[in-house]
């Protein structure tokens, strides 16, 4: 068995080598993936999903579950239309105020943290970013704040 991040709400065991099962839906509105919710096809995409609409939900300090958030306005749509123009109206002001030292990397690194949710949380599982991408994207965004 492998550990994947997700909600767990939603957890599934695979069997060794299954990355794909049907099951009926039970889980966290917000945080499923539209092909769980609509079909009940669970795959390690759907943990992707859940990763990035977590990483909105720590950078932006909104839940997707947000009473401003119904009918197409959602979360990610949010966040999709904000970018990368407006990405200081999106984030969570106490992360970052406009008289902080090296302002603009840190707002660079933020929009990186964004574009990565945004690409981690695509409506079609097969056009999300494996978790190894993540990874990697992750470590050059830590990279790029650290230097």
């Amino acid at each position: 068995m492998v550990a994947h991040l997700s909600d767990f709400g939603i957890a599934k065991l695979l069997g060794e080598g299954e990355s794909n099962a049907l099951t009926i839906t039970m889980g966290t509105l917000g945080y499923i993936a539209p092909e769980y919710g609509l079909e009940g096809s669970v795959s390690i995409r759907c943990d992707v999903y859940s990763y990035g609409i977590m990483l909105m939900e720590v950078f932006t300090r909104m839940k997707p579950s947000s009473e401003i958030f119904s009918g197409e306005l959602s979360l990610r749509s949010w966040i999709n239309d904000s970018m990368p123009n407006a990405i200081t109206r999106i984030i969570d002001s106490n992360l970052l105020g406009p008289e902080e030292d090296d302002y603009t990397e840190k707002l660079k690194c933020l929009s990186s943290i964004m574009e990565l949710a945004l690409n981690c949380s695509m409506e079609s599982a097969n056009e999300r970013v494996n978790m190894k991408d993540v990874v990697v994207a992750l470590k050059k965004i830590r990279f790029q704040l650290l230097t």
